[in-house]
């Protein structure tokens, strides 16, 4: 008896004509979230199966499986061959590990080989009934079972299996362009990042820092966050701008209500150079509105103004609240409250402007000729393989 993971997806179903390339797009996922094992992984009728998974392997497979985004599900299934005997001594080993103590069930049958001699009907009625005779403490509930167990008729094989995992959802990264995530410290960003990998879009990653008045460990806490979002959204390439010159220009020159803003419409320019130069199409942000002062509809207006690209801010609407419970739930928040400052912290002015106008903001801009620092910046940007 064979251990397979069954792998089911949801969105792709809904592709059409494309169905076969969002597919083989989640199978090449699937294969690099589980190297260094090398599976083998087939596809078949809106299933995808992996074989040769040790049961040592399975668990941590199936964990690196759900942080795969186009998967909606898997299921640890015991292959068998497509015999009347050998279904029921699986689901009987299946279910043993759950019918120690009191429990309700029920079955489900799915007959894709019409040639099996059991309707699904007769398959999952005729196997309650074995089960009740081999656990008498269980209970059948057709409505709220606690334990279903699944029995998939297949061309060339039955699977069995107790039960499913949820998966993150979404379409296979890659299958939808790719984008440069503008990742500070904090809590937003990499959560920003998280969703838009979700829509498959692949991401590259910028941050800028002000050495020395940001610390190494801030350095590291970034590359840390990039790497649990890599987690999902697979290899992600970094690019570390140094940012103290541009900084202490703006805050030394410039009218200090503006800093904030100002400093935002120069990375968003550093960041949009390195995305063009490096295939993005887009650039992410972990803005929400209101949330703080260079956030405001008038600040956002003014930093759109300094590119040319899209501005992806799918946090647009979300409260505080809202993005820490999905900070937790992808695995990033402990790490984004470490106490080290980023960039966008260390020169706050008291009292920023609120709703800054772009006329205004561009003479201010035009006070310093900013060129040769973003060039020098875009020089001596270190680029790091995150994965």
């Amino acid at each position: 008896m064979e251990k397979v993971i069954l792998v089911r997806y949801a969105e792709i179903h809904l592709k059409g004509l494309n169905r076969p390339f969002f597919e083989r797009l989640l199978v090449d996922r699937i294969k690099q979230a589980l190297n260094p094992v090398h599976p083998s992984v087939e596809r078949e009728q809106g299933r995808i199966f992996i074989y040769g998974i040790s049961e040592e392997q399975i668990p941590e497979c199936t964990d690196k499986l759900c942080r795969v985004f186009g998967i909606h599900s898997v299921s640890v299934a015991s292959c068998v061959e497509k015999t009347w005997d050998a279904i029921r001594d699986a689901a009987i080993a299946e279910t043993r590990p759950h019918a120690e103590s009191e429990t309700t069930f029920k079955c489900f049958a799915r007959r894709s080989d019409k040639r099996f001699p059991m309707t699904s009907e007769e398959i999952y009625r005729e196997l309650g009934h074995e089960l009740l005779i081999a656990f008498p403490n269980l209970r059948v509930d057709v409505h709220h079972p606690k334990l279903p167990v699944t029995v998939e008729i297949r061309q060339n094989s039955a699977f069995v299996y107790t039960g499913e995992i949820l998966g993150a959802g979404g379409m296979p990264v890659g299958s939808n362009g790719k984008a440069m995530l503008l990742i500070s410290g904090g809590i937003d960003s990499p959560v920003a990042g998280y969703m838009i990998a979700k829509r498959g879009v692949m991401l590259d990653a910028v941050h800028f820092y002000s050495y020395p008045y940001t610390s190494e460990r801030a350095r590291d806490k970034v590359i840390e966050l990039t790497k649990l979002v890599s987690r999902y959204a697979g290899r992600i390439n970094l690019y570390l701008v140094p940012f103290t010159d541009i900084q202490m220009t703006i805050y030394d020159k410039c009218p200090s209500t503006e800093t904030t803003v100002l400093m935002r419409r120069l990375m968003m320019k550093i960041a949009e150079r390195i995305a063009k130069e490096t295939g993005s199409q887009a650039l992410i942000t972990g803005e929400s509105i209101g949330q703080v002062a260079s956030q405001t509809i008038e600040s956002l207006c003014v930093t759109d103004d300094a590119v040319s690209m899209p501005v992806f801010r799918p946090l647009i609407g979300f409260d505080k609240e809202e993005i820490v419970e999905k900070a937790q739930r992808i695995g990033t928040f402990e790490t984004s409250i470490l106490p080290y400052e980023d960039c966008c912290t260390v020169f706050v002015p008291k009292h920023p402007v609120t709703k800054p106008k772009v006329d205004k903001l561009r003479e201010s801009e035009a006070l310093v000729d900013f060129e040769p620092m973003i060039q020098k910046a875009i020089e001596n940007t270190e680029r790091m393989n995150i994965s």
